[in-house]
């Protein structure tokens, strides 16, 4: 089927307490991972890429890759650009054939982030797509002290304000995740997601979740968050792939029987995290 927007998938698995899953992919072999692993647990799906993403295989490439998959797929497929940090990006991503936006204006001013972030949803609400927005900061891997983590933690009353002013459809928020873990070790803030949901009303969105614990996630979602960013767990697996290949093939000079490898661990991530989540089974 043609691309879809997210807000419809995103407002249904708020009404019915799943998550769905959003991967990035880089190359061919991910993209086919990823697709594949929807069909075959009937999944709704969100195919993101970042801005590194788009300089490493080149804008064009990612859209006619993931528009040619999804086309043939018979589950929902939503391509999204993942944070987006300037305006142009996503003017760019909207003109490309991008049916979901995001501006991370999370480490702006506040009121910068809202004059671009409302700027980009008007324009992108007058062709019928959604845009997420981020309020607060998730840090990486870098070391930060337990206060200073709390302190780039979203406000659940700066996140009203933000969702207000801005008329985003989605929020990315920091309630205890971290970019680039590859140990499930974090705990998430429920109080802060809880208040955070009942305040804004919209579905919320957990980036960094390679780190966090399945438990931790489940509750996670049971309590607002609707779509759940997966790419360190993505990247180790297809990595990890190879490595086995070329071990056990040093000889091999076919890249595609390499690459295949790789592209099957990372299905099996896919796989799995669909359930985790709760969205096996929910294409319709």
């Amino acid at each position: 089927m043609p691309l879809v927007t997210s807000k419809e998938l995103l407002l249904r698995a708020k009404e019915e307490k799943f998550a769905i899953g959003a991967f990035n992919a880089n190359n061919l072999e991910q993209v086919q991972a990823i697709i594949e692993a929807a069909e075959e647990e009937r999944s709704p799906v969100i195919l993101q890429a970042s801005q590194g993403a788009i300089q490493y295989a080149g804008i064009e490439n990612i859209v006619a890759i993931v528009k040619n998959m999804a086309e043939r797929a018979t589950v929902p497929v939503v391509l999204h650009l993942d944070h987006g940090t300037s305006f142009e990006q996503n003017i760019m991503c909207l003109r490309m054939g991008f049916t979901s936006l995001m501006f991370d204006g999370s480490k702006l001013p506040y009121e910068e982030n809202v004059r671009i972030t409302r700027k980009i949803v008007e324009i992108a609400h007058a062709v019928g797509l959604p845009v997420e927005g981020e309020i607060g900061q998730i840090p990486g891997t870098e070391t930060h002290t337990l206060e200073e983590i709390q302190k780039m933690m979203t406000s659940p009353e700066e996140a009203a304000r933000f969702v207000e002013e801005t008329g985003v459809d989605s929020l990315a928020v920091a309630v205890g995740s971290l970019h680039r873990m590859r140990e499930k070790a974090a705990y998430l803030d429920h109080d802060r997601i809880k208040k955070i949901a009942a305040l804004t009303k919209i579905p919320l969105v957990l980036h960094g979740s390679s780190g966090v614990l399945d438990e931790e996630m489940k509750k996670g979602i049971s309590e607002g968050l609707c779509k759940i960013n997966v790419a360190t767990q993505l990247n180790m697996a297809f990595t990890a792939g190879i490595k086995e290949a070329i071990a056990k093939m040093p000889d091999e000079v076919d890249p595609r029987k390499i690459l295949k490898v790789g592209r099957e661990k990372v299905k099996e991530v896919v796989r799995d995290r669909m359930r985790v989540f709760g969205s096996s089974g929910k294409a319709k």
